[in-house]
């Protein structure tokens, strides 16, 4: 006999899930206090018909960290909120990748260093592994794990 879930989450909360969603949510912090810290190098990175680039950034900063908050909010506190912020911080990802496609292309310096393909082609490659991960994170999908089934 399975246990009944707490939530009606269409994810399945496991230790592994957790972690997983915590540590996805240390990194959206961590990224997003960047942002508004240290907006320099994300500036630079920023592709020429992004208007306003200083805003862009700090309200990208704000965005992170209110995606990781909401990862955070259990769903039986606030109905739906991991929800939306997995899909927020799935849109968040796909929208800054233009802004990576243009570091890893025009080779730009950051901090007076630029990066080798050694960096920008996992960067780039990995990018919609973060767009799945925050659709996982936030109990959006559960592809292409199985379902669990309430039958014996």
């Amino acid at each position: 006999m399975t246990a009944k879930r707490r939530d009606s989450s269409p994810v399945s909360e496991t230790i592994v899930r957790r972690f997983f969603r915590f540590l996805l949510t240390a990194f959206y912090l961590i990224a997003g206090i960047a942002h508004i810290q240290s907006p320099a190098g994300f500036m630079a990175i920023t592709p020429d018909w992004v208007p306003f680039p200083q805003q862009v950034v700090f309200l990208t900063g704000i965005a992170e960290i209110a995606g990781a908050i909401g990862l955070l909010i259990p769903p039986r506190l606030v109905p739906h909120i991991r929800y939306a912020a997995g899909i927020g911080l799935a849109l968040y990802a796909l929208c800054v990748y233009p802004a990576n496609i243009n570091h890893a292309v025009n080779n730009i310096a950051i901090g007076g260093e630029t990066a080798s393909w050694a960096y920008h082609g996992p960067r780039l490659l990995f990018q919609p592994v973060f767009i799945w991960w925050a659709l996982i994170a936030g109990g959006v999908t559960n592809w292409p794990f199985r379902h669990r089934s309430s039958a014996l």
